[in-house]
């Protein structure tokens, strides 16, 4: 029986390792915390210093909670030279393929789940209806437990939803649209509480700004993400700089966090170094804290086991790999997670848009004139150099942003697919295929400017104001 489990624990990766100790390690805990039989926890713990045991002889290091092998975190973050690897965390997406990051390897490397047509179909099964075009186009690529939120949901028993927003600049561009879009859909389909968390204090941590200009950006931030439709009644919007101070479930929820992390934890999963302030090493717990319902005590009751469930890219969850470990230490439900891929610049897949670049997205203030132009003249193409070329060979939708770009905001799948076959055959030419995404982008950021005039001083306020929404608990 030993030599068939030390054969087997051979064949597991430095990650299946170290997730087999975290999970044997939780089950010891259960054990000891429910009173079991002494023999009972005594083979749980032999089995957990055998786990410990093989973690070490395969990777050379102590297993120490919460921090995967050193090898695994430069692999989790895209550093393996050698293979000319992506690297992603939640400040620097790169990748040197015009397709974009690898999200297949990325799912490995993080040691999430992919969303399959399976779990697809099981959401349109609880929903009844069609499942969003994030998800039917991939878009929103993998997950952790979201079959847990299922269950809880066909089993009616209540989830809530988180999502959030750094607020660095005045203006927002389509992209940070990505997940308020995809969030205001989950929460109209399930009927759930929403919280919004705008990270002031993280943006005056990592960037040059006072914390008065970080709060103005967050109240501006607030106005798009409200202009995106979301019902007051159901939606809680906060900035950290203002929630922190008058909420004492948020604050204890941070403090417990940063109790169950060593700064030698927070170094190997977001690569601060010792000449880091203070403010960035501790910056995780609190963007940890939203995902415990005891953190939103005017919400829930005080209630402490309601499971979250946060749509977010991919790029954040280093800090909810964090929270998960930590979640079951300090007696909380782990949140689920969706994960989008990163919406690229106009000049092509292989970096995130920066909000101080006007050039690498449509920014959400702009003209119709701007959006044109943007298009026309940045936006990389997947065409060939010549007409007749194209005409011959065809173009390449992996490459063409604007073709990226249709697949998030174009509605139709017929008319997409039928794009893709006329470009790829070159029956479509660059121009236009650019021509229809303008005629796409145009409308819809004008409505959204036009929702964004609507939203008063007073709404903002309203939004932001701790309160009950409209869910008993």
């Amino acid at each position: 029986m030993a030599d068939s489990l030390n054969c087997d624990l051979k064949s597991l990766s430095p990650l299946q390792l170290f997730e087999r100790v975290t999970e044997q390690g939780e089950k010891v805990r259960a054990l000891k915390a429910g009173k079991a039989p002494k023999d009972e926890i005594d083979a749980a713990v032999r089995m957990l210093l055998s786990l410990k045991l093989s973690y070490k002889t395969t990777t050379g290091q102590d297993y120490q909670a919460g921090l995967p092998p050193r090898d695994l975190v430069l692999m989790n973050n895209g550093t393996n030279k050698e293979e000319d690897e992506d690297f992603v965390d939640p400040w620097t997406v790169q990748t040197s393929n015009a397709k974009g990051v690898d999200y297949d390897k990325l799912i490995v490397r993080f040691g999430s789940s992919k969303i399959d047509t399976d779990l697809i179909n099981r959401i349109e099964r609880a929903i009844g209806q069609k499942p969003h075009r994030f998800l039917r186009r991939g878009i929103f690529f993998s997950h952790r437990d979201m079959d847990q939120i299922l269950d809880a949901y066909e089993n009616k028993k209540s989830f809530y939803l988180y999502t959030g927003r750094g607020p660095s600049s005045q203006a927002m561009h389509v992209g940070h649209l990505i997940p308020f879009i995809f969030t205001k859909w989950l929460q109209e389909v399930f009927d759930v509480p929403l919280v919004i968390q705008l990270t002031d204090d993280e943006k005056y941590l990592w960037k040059d700004l006072t914390t008065e200009k970080a709060y103005e950006y967050a109240r501006e931030n607030a106005r798009d993400i409200i202009a995106c439709g979301f019902d007051i009644n159901k939606t809680f919007i906060f900035s950290d700089l203002d929630y922190l101070g008058t909420s004492t479930g948020f604050y204890r929820n941070i403090v417990k966090v940063q109790k169950h992390v060593t700064f030698n934890q927070v170094k190997g999963i977001f690569g601060f170094t010792d000449s880091d302030c203070i403010g960035k090493i501790s910056f995780p717990a609190i963007q940890a804290a939203p995902s415990f319902s005891s953190s939103f005590p005017q919400i829930f009751n005080g209630k402490e086991n309601i499971q979250c469930l946060i749509p977010c890219a991919i790029d954040q969850d280093p800090y909810f790999r964090m929270t998960r470990d930590v979640a079951p230490r300090i007696g909380q439900p782990k949140p689920a997670l969706l994960h989008s891929v990163f919406f690229p610049a106009l000049q092509g897949a292989q970096t995130k848009m920066s909000a101080s670049d006007p050039n690498s997205s449509i920014f959400l203030t702009d003209t119709p004139k701007q959006i044109k132009t943007k298009i026309n003249k940045h936006a990389f193409s997947g065409g060939r150099d010549t007409i007749e070329e194209h005409r011959k060979y065809g173009g390449n939708c992996d490459v063409d942003v604007s073709f990226m770009y249709l697949t998030f905001f174009l509605e139709d799948d017929d008319r997409l697919e039928q794009l893709k076959q006329a470009y790829t055959s070159g029956e479509l030419l660059t121009g236009e295929l650019k021509k229809v995404l303008i005629e796409t982008l145009q409308p819809l950021i004008a409505a959204h400017q036009e929702r964004r005039k609507q939203v008063t001083d007073e709404m903002v306020k309203q939004f932001m104001a701790p309160r009950k929404l409209a869910f008993e608990f």
